[in-house]
């Protein structure tokens, strides 16, 4: 059986839709139900539901021997491992967001609010500015509102959110989407299977060029 590690929620139904037009898989999404994990036999695929930013770890150690996880947790984490595909679903974008109102002041360290804080950093460090990071886990849209930071470092889909609470994209840091992802062990002792997997995945998204670059 090959391991496959699927994130929860539509980014996850999305990815196993894709994996069955490939020929990976044949159960419909309804039937699943709470199940954390399913098999398809035909296939000898073994796929499992966790949390979008435990793919990585999952595959990384060896759990998985594949997975589906956004560049966005695959760049917070340094995940040590092979990124064969992009999919193209779940796009956006990492951006940097403020008040309507906010001006930089450079004399001063830069109050960011982000729970990218490794990403940010990374950022930062790239263009020179000093930086306060400020660790959140969610409604990081409010720290700026509420002066408890000068700046958001965050994913924007739509941008419905930043408008809504008066906020603006100051900087567009980095396109961001769904990546399959490989145990670096079971590419090397698996290695035909996971070519032809990625081909047929790839095939897919030739197919439709709205779901990949």
């Amino acid at each position: 059986m090959i391991n496959v590690a699927l994130p929860k929620g539509r980014l996850g139904e999305k990815a196993y839709a894709m994996f069955c037009a490939a020929g990976y898989g044949s159960m419909d999404i309804g039937d699943i139900g709470r199940k954390l994990s399913f098999r398809d036999e035909k296939s000898g695929m073994n796929y499992f539901w966790v949390k979008p930013s435990d793919v990585a770890v999952y595959v990384e150690r060896g759990a998985a021997d594949m997975g589906i996880a956004g560049k966005d947790v695959l760049d917070e984490d340094g995940a040590d491992v092979y990124e064969l595909l992009d999919l193209g679903i779940g796009r956006c974008k990492m951006c940097v967001a403020a008040r309507k109102d906010f001006t930089d002041d450079p004399s001063r360290p830069l109050k960011v609010a982000s729970k990218f804080v490794h990403s940010a950093e990374r950022y930062y460090a790239s263009i020179g500015r000093r930086i306060a990071i400020i660790k959140l886990n969610g409604s990081v849209e409010l720290a700026p509102i509420l002066g408890l930071s000068d700046v958001i470092f965050d994913i924007v889909e739509t941008g419905g959110t930043l408008k809504a609470n008066g906020l603006r994209v100051i900087a567009e840091v980095s396109d961001i989407s769904a990546r399959f992802v490989v145990n670096k062990a079971a590419y090397k002792f698996k290695s035909a299977e996971i070519a032809r997997i990625t081909e047929k995945l790839n095939g897919v998204c030739e197919h439709d060029k709205t779901c990949c670059v």
